[in-house]
């Protein structure tokens, strides 16, 4: 079997190629080596029985070249940031994953099979229950609120606190350019693959962390940054009040899910949630953080958040494990596998940006004012 593994340099792809290697099957990894995540060019973790191609997805001619004679997409390339380029969000993750399906079916390639990486992030702010007006999705919290320091979501009827719901596959609703990009990609591939009868699975990942994770991209986000922060002794920097929840799923329970959804046919055509399905509070990841490294950092609360985050967002896993997965990894275990990596590449490199100034700069965390 002949997988073609899109972004198969970065963190969730190399891990599902190492994988698919151990299944026995023929990689070729497609990826941009995008210098914000890959700034020191193709990572030496990439194995050499990998075919390897540096390319850009939406380039016709280099995807034309990489389809040939696979019978397996995994489509994990993509583009996440924090950085207000909207129109590259959706350049790359729908135009790219739509000529995936373009190629396929006008050159009649023989895929027999696409799975494709999608996001949380698809359901915005998210799903509540109110106990006077039943279920809503709300809109984003406004600037106004989030400069009052009001952090909760309430009943836009009523104007009461309401109650996170897990989140079910069912109900989308996002917002941000990143989130409204992973959307159009899925229904893109969703919808492409039926009409075409290419069988197609769309997983919707949570927040996925452990070894390999970019030091570089801003967006790869909690992990990274606290665990830097705290090694360098500089203070944890939390947004809000750092009682807004998530849910962190380790990488190697992604690979799984995806090695499933590829052999189970009852898979096709639909959209699964990748989760943990386990609330953690910012708060508590921090206290995490400073406990596996017995740091005694301080942890600052600046009256700040980011623009477009979300206050609650943890996924229901209850459709995947009806195919037979669950999530078998902890917090703890994502913690210790990310710190021996980065004691095996010889500590933070002094060379990582400087995600929270970064994103100052560019208007992305805001202050809140009383």
């Amino acid at each position: 079997m002949r997988i073609l593994v899109t972004g198969g340099a970065g963190f969730i792809g190399s891990h599902l190629v190492d994988r698919f290697l151990e299944e026995g099957f023929q990689v070729r990894v497609l990826d941009s080596l995008d210098p914000r995540v890959h700034p020191h060019g193709k990572p030496h973790y990439i194995p050499a029985q990998a075919e390897f191609m540096e390319g850009d997805i939406r380039d016709r001619e280099t995807l034309r070249y990489a389809l040939r004679h696979i019978d397996v997409v995994c489509h994990q390339a993509a583009y996440q940031d924090y950085m207000p380029d909207f129109s590259r969000f959706f350049s790359v993750n729908a135009l790219g994953t739509a000529l995936i399906y373009e190629l396929i079916v006008s050159e009649r390639l023989p895929v027999k099979k696409i799975l494709v990486a999608s996001s949380q992030a698809v359901y915005g702010e998210g799903q509540y229950h109110c106990s006077k007006h039943g279920f809503f999705q709300p809109t984003p919290r406004s600037r106004e609120q989030l400069e009052r320091r009001t952090w909760e979501v309430c009943c836009p009827p009523c104007g009461e606190s309401s109650e996170p719901r897990l989140l079910e596959e069912e109900h989308t609703n996002p917002y941000n350019q990143y989130a409204v990009s992973k959307l159009a990609e899925e229904r893109a591939a969703l919808g492409l693959g039926w009409l075409h009868g290419i069988p197609t699975v769309a997983l919707r990942y949570s927040i996925t962390q452990g070894s390999r994770q970019s030091l570089f991209n801003h967006y790869s986000g909690i992990c990274r940054i606290f665990c830097s922060r705290a090694m360098n002794k500089e203070p944890l920097i939390v947004y809000e009040d750092g009682l807004q929840t998530r849910d962190f799923i380790h990488v190697q329970d992604v690979v799984d899910a995806n090695l499933l959804a590829l052999e189970k046919d009852e898979a096709d055509f639909q959209a699964f949630n990748v989760s943990s399905g386990i609330a953690t509070t910012v708060l508590e990841y921090a206290e995490a953080v400073r406990a596996k490294l017995e740091s005694a950092v301080p942890i600052e609360f600046p009256n700040e958040y980011r623009r477009g985050d979300n206050r609650h967002s943890v996924s229901s896993v209850a459709k995947l494990q009806r195919l037979g997965w669950k999530p078998r990894r902890s917090l703890s275990q994502i913690l210790d596998d990310y710190l021996t990596w980065i004691e095996q590449i010889g500590g933070i490199p002094p060379d990582i940006p400087d995600a929270y100034s970064d994103m100052k700069r560019a208007g992305v965390v805001l202050t809140s004012v009383r």
